[in-house]
């Protein structure tokens, strides 16, 4: 609390005068580059530009051989870092006299970069169980990064924020990318259901997204190696869309602190999913949330619902057929019913408000305006009773 500078020049050090201090210096400062360039990797830096898998460096011919080009980099600049800290420490036990009392070597464990498995996950895990982590966060955050351009945070075209204004809107992102390789969602509401319901499902723009970045050619080879990393408990025909639906949410909350950028839309069981960027949010964003989902319930799945119909009472299916169809139906139902309620206590209500943010006041105020039509975040969402 009261440091002054007599208590400095109190303090006990050596003068490197018989060590060339370049030669110090040198090393401190790669390790600094080495720890800034792997915190610059993650998008939740402030100085992050582009995702590393996307690097043209670090381009194959398919995203397994990629990533494992990327995997050797990490590698490397692990090594290095241990090979420079180990090295630092010499210098500075043989300065002070204290061979007897300390050693420079750096377990890998406390080499402190996101890249290095040992100290990113840590525990008694094996090389392959780490290794297992490391592929299915890599592979978290190139659909993180995705999403990113889906909304128009994030383009492929130029690197960095995009859109990162409060009320920014496509024709903002246009007059910086005129012609984008990957077109932005233009009202800022992607659906995130079971099935491909509407064209821009964020299921299928992600496999847009993959098809753009790493080609047609290897897309259905690269698609599965994604899904094959996500699956780390080993699920039996685990999909992208299986992601999505279980687990992307809850991954962008943990990934950014519990204050997401992307908000979900979601009814009480889940059944309707539709996601917004909070900086492109405008007072009646929820209306067009409202939209989608009347669609959903009035259109698709009252349709989907008739064709079941059809198909209890026709003549050519099977006892199995008929029997599987009235099952869907009933359950086709109970989804009908929960987004009625939906819409009528929660969504139109909101959507009636046109509900004005100020992101200046921060996630914590803004989230809890929209009450129970957002996905539960615990800390953001008011308590019930």
């Amino acid at each position: 609390m009261h440091v002054q500078a007599g208590n400095i020049s109190n303090l006990p050090w050596i003068d490197l005068n018989s060590y060339d201090k370049n030669f110090v210096k040198t090393i401190v400062t790669s390790l600094i580059n080495i720890s800034k360039n792997d915190w610059d990797s993650y998008e939740t830096s402030w100085d992050f530009t582009k995702l590393p898998l996307l690097n043209l460096d670090n381009r194959q011919p398919t995203l397994t051989d990629t990533y494992q080009k990327l995997r050797a980099h990490w590698h490397e600049m692990t090594m290095e870092m241990q090979r420079l800290e180990e090295e630092n420490n010499r210098i500075f036990i043989e300065a002070y006299g204290l061979q007897d009392e300390l050693t420079p070597e750096v377990p890998l464990k406390e080499i402190t970069l996101t890249c290095n498995p040992h100290y990113r996950y840590g525990g008694n895990k094996s090389d392959e169980e780490l290794e297992a982590l490391l592929l299915a966060d890599t592979m978290r955050e190139l659909i993180s990064y995705a999403v990113g351009c889906m909304f128009g945070r994030y383009a492929l075209d130029k690197p960095g924020l995009i859109l990162a204004n409060q009320g920014e809107t496509i024709e903002d992102y246009l007059k910086q990318i005129p012609e984008p390789s990957f077109t932005p969602d233009q009202d800022n509401v992607i659906p995130l259901l079971d099935a491909d319901w509407f064209s821009d499902d964020i299921t299928e723009r992600f496999k847009q997204f993959l098809r753009i970045t790493f080609g047609e050619e290897h897309y259905e080879e690269n698609l599965t190696f994604i899904e094959q990393g996500l699956n780390i408990k080993g699920k039996r025909s685990y999909t992208i869309r299986d992601y999505f639906l279980g687990e992307f949410y809850s991954d962008h909350v943990r990934r950014y602190k519990k204050r997401p950028i992307y908000w979900l839309f979601s009814s009480p069981k889940g059944s309707f999913n539709a996601l917004i960027y909070m900086h492109r949010y405008q007072p009646y964003t929820s209306s067009t949330v409202l939209s989608y989902l009347r669609d959903f319930k009035n259109e698709k799945l009252r349709a989907h619902k008739n064709q079941l119909e059809a198909v209890s009472i026709s003549a050519s299916a099977s006892k199995s057929e008929k029997a599987k169809a009235l099952k869907e139906i009933e359950n086709v139902n109970k989804i009908i019913a929960e987004l009625e309620t939906y819409e009528r206590d929660i969504l139109y209500p909101l959507a009636t408000k046109q509900v004005e943010i100020d992101l200046d006041d921060g996630i914590k105020v803004n989230y809890p305006k929209f009450g129970a039509a957002l996905k539960k975040i615990p800390g953001l969402t008011p308590k019930e009773g």
